[in-house]
């Protein structure tokens, strides 16, 4: 995959250093450290309840970590309280992030009573404040580029899973986000349409796009990704470039996770 050339010293997207997520006495992330540079894609694999999918809700701040520090472009959360009391302590700072960090869901969250054009239109417009015929612009841009440019007047019960999950990356993007997040994007698509979405996702990374990636797809992960990393039971069991953590796992935890993922 050739993809736009990075300064490999400049201030990483995202950081996230010696990150603890609990809830109650179940402790889901056990000091995990991830980085993403400006055009990386970071896949997150594992069985399920190995925390993925909490670590990428934490790096969006839609969930609360207990100790450890997250940082966007050098610039570290601030918090009030700890452990389980520990909350965000600029609700501003929060905001200003979230709309710098799209996030794409399993289950496309598109607004029902709206249109698909509508729905990629309303946060740049109700959330940043953009002029509504800008916005227009991009948001049928962005839905051509998605392959669905002939859906805008469509509503979201009248498209296909795969139509929908396009949707959703357009209405990310229209957010002109410095990094887009993916929670298992794919997984609620049967092949057919799973295709559909993972085109799109790979032709995202040959732009150069910045993008944490939790994903079930192995395939998907080892053609798009720059790093992958395996967590289990909330650690990182192992990481590394998709070229050797899957053709030489070193460990035997991942070793089985990739045997068990082949052969399903």
């Amino acid at each position: 995959m050739t993809k736009p050339k990075t300064n490999d010293t400049q201030t990483p997207v995202i950081e996230i250093r010696n990150l603890h997520k609990s809830y109650g006495p179940l402790e889901v992330l056990k000091g995990v450290d991830i980085l993403a540079n400006r055009g990386d894609v970071v896949s997150l694999i594992g069985s399920s309840g190995s925390g993925k999918s909490t670590l990428l809700r934490c790096a969006n701040l839609l969930e609360d970590s207990q100790s450890g520090d997250i940082l966007f472009e050098g610039e570290p959360i601030s918090w009030r309280g700890q452990g389980l009391g520990r909350h965000p302590a600029d609700r501003a700072q929060v905001t200003r992030i979230r709309t710098n960090l799209s996030m794409v869901f399993q289950q496309f969250n598109l607004w029902a009573h709206m249109s698909i054009l509508q729905n990629v239109m309303e946060a740049p417009v109700t959330v940043l404040g953009e002029d509504r015929e800008a916005v227009e612009l991009r948001a049928r841009d962005l839905l051509a580029k998605v392959g669905i440019g002939d859906k805008c007047d469509a509503y979201p019960a009248q498209l296909s899973g795969g139509q929908q999950q396009r949707a959703a990356i357009a209405r990310a993007l229209c957010m002109q986000p410095k990094a887009l997040l993916f929670d298992e994007p794919t997984s609620a698509l049967d092949p057919e349409l799973e295709q559909e979405v993972v085109k799109v996702i790979k032709d995202l990374a040959n732009e150069g796009r910045t993008m944490i990636l939790v994903t079930h797809d192995m395939r998907l992960a080892n053609d798009v990704s720059d790093h992958v990393v395996f967590l289990h039971q909330g650690i990182i069991e192992e990481q590394g470039p998709p070229s050797t953590l899957f053709t030489a796992p070193k460990t035997a935890r991942l070793q089985q996770f990739l045997s068990a993922t082949v052969s399903a």
